[in-house]
């Protein structure tokens, strides 16, 4: 079957979806029914396996199997679950294993970025499946929507097993086939506008440290670029930001969605993050949302690699997933960061 939308065409290939967005392809991985399995498994930093058995059964009381990857519990150099080579091993476990239908990563902190040539670009293409994750897991991210798949910036294993709300009850309708339509306040630091694009981004100092590399997908599509950083001082996300601008061909961006900067140092006289952030696009004549929840505190889940439409009005701001799958509109709170000045 196939579905014309604006920018982009959708495909229907038995349970998989792929969209055609100005020509380019984008796997959608097929949504859960109820008795599919899901694996956990811990690409970076170790959790206790008490975690992992409570998002587990979270994870059960919807109707799920969640299997847990062999290698989670092997703490290395105390910090790591495995080896780089046991981390990696768990993940293409989860991916190429066709009787599991979606992945929650159950951490993140840091270790990802050695997964990225462990892991080749084909597995992800010819496994489609949903995988879950923020921070840390900002890399694995990028390498899947570079790889032309659908995956899912949300809540991870240990907060799953806390029920962290909203963003458990989101990822479970998401993985279900029910998308969240977001509408948030506005912020005086927005910048009104329309755009379309594809969705990537994440914890700006994992970001950073991908793009412009051989994983880059700035050439491919236009796309809508998000941020959020966690326990840095304003230099730095200042620094990180510039850098993002000098690596990354910033004409295929064409809209900006800042998210939530957690516990950060206010080292430099400005008034906001975004405030600092903003002075970087004075040349850019973009949309920009400024305080969208999305961060370490308030993960609502974001699709990354799918075509959305992001639409930054004087009153309030609405991102839109034009993918398939039900629709149920959610109204967000505004996040607000917290400050540490010295």
């Amino acid at each position: 079957m196939q579905i014309k939308k604006r920018n982009w065409t959708i495909f229907e290939r038995n349970d998989i979806c792929i969209d055609m967005y100005k020509g380019k392809k984008i796997i959608q991985p097929p949504f859960l029914q109820a008795g599919d399995k899901v694996a956990l498994v811990s690409p970076a930093y170790w959790v206790p396996q008490e975690a992992l058995q409570q998002a587990a059964e979270t994870i059960k009381g919807w109707g799920l199997q969640p299997v847990i990857g062999p290698h989670t519990n092997n703490l290395n150099v105390n910090a790591y679950a495995g080896t780089a080579d046991e981390r990696a091993a768990d993940l293409r476990w989860a991916l190429e294993d066709d009787t599991i239908k979606a992945v929650f990563c159950s951490r993140g902190g840091y270790g990802s970025i050695h997964l990225l040539n462990r892991i080749p670009v084909e597995c992800y293409q010819q496994h489609p499946k949903w995988l879950i994750g923020h921070g840390d897991i900002t890399m694995l991210l990028y390498a899947i929507a570079y790889a032309g798949v659908m995956c899912i910036h949300g809540p991870m294993a240990f907060q799953i097993a806390a029920s962290q709300e909203p963003a458990t009850t989101i990822i479970r309708n998401i993985l279900f086939g029910t998308l969240p339509q977001y509408r948030i306040p506005s912020s005086p630091y927005n910048r009104c506008g329309h755009a379309e694009g594809i969705l990537v981004g994440g914890n700006l100092s994992c970001y950073s440290a991908v793009a412009g590399t051989k994983i880059h997908l700035a050439t491919k599509h236009d796309i809508i670029l998000f941020i959020e950083e966690m326990e840095e001082s304003l230099h730095d996300i200042d620094r990180l930001f510039y850098m993002l601008r000098l690596q990354y061909d910033f004409e295929c961006v064409k809209g900006i969605i800042f998210g939530s900067f957690t516990s950060i140092k206010y080292d430099l006289q400005y008034g906001s993050v975004e405030q600092m952030l903003i002075s970087h696009l004075h040349d850019y004549d973009i949309p920009v949302c400024c305080g969208f929840p999305v961060g370490s505190d308030s993960c609502i889940p974001l699709i990354e690699g799918a075509p959305c439409s992001l639409d930054v009005m004087s009153d309030h701001v609405e991102l839109t997933f034009n993918i398939k799958g039900g629709v149920k509109p959610y109204e967000a709170d505004m996040s607000i960061p917290r400050l540490i000045k010295d």
